[in-house]
């Protein structure tokens, strides 16, 4: 366990037990979340490289036009 770690669980610890479970299923649902995040990222791999290699043709044919954002 970090430092950091360890000063937040001590400070939660301090906590009622419903603060305590709170703070708890926020953690647990930001892990989920992320967790759903690295899987639908890692079986996109695919068509991620597909849309890249569509771009770099787009701009080797010139159908591309450099903007800034004021532009857009």
């Amino acid at each position: 366990m970090t430092q950091l770690f360890g000063q937040a669980i001590a400070k939660v610890s301090e906590l009622t037990s419903a603060e305590q479970n709170a703070i708890a299923t926020m953690i647990l649902d930001e892990l989920a979340d992320e967790e759903k995040w690295k899987l639908s990222f890692a079986q996109s791999q695919d068509q991620l490289a597909k849309l890249a290699d569509k771009v770099r043709e787009d701009i080797k044919m010139g159908r591309v036009k450099k903007m800034g954002f004021d532009e857009l």
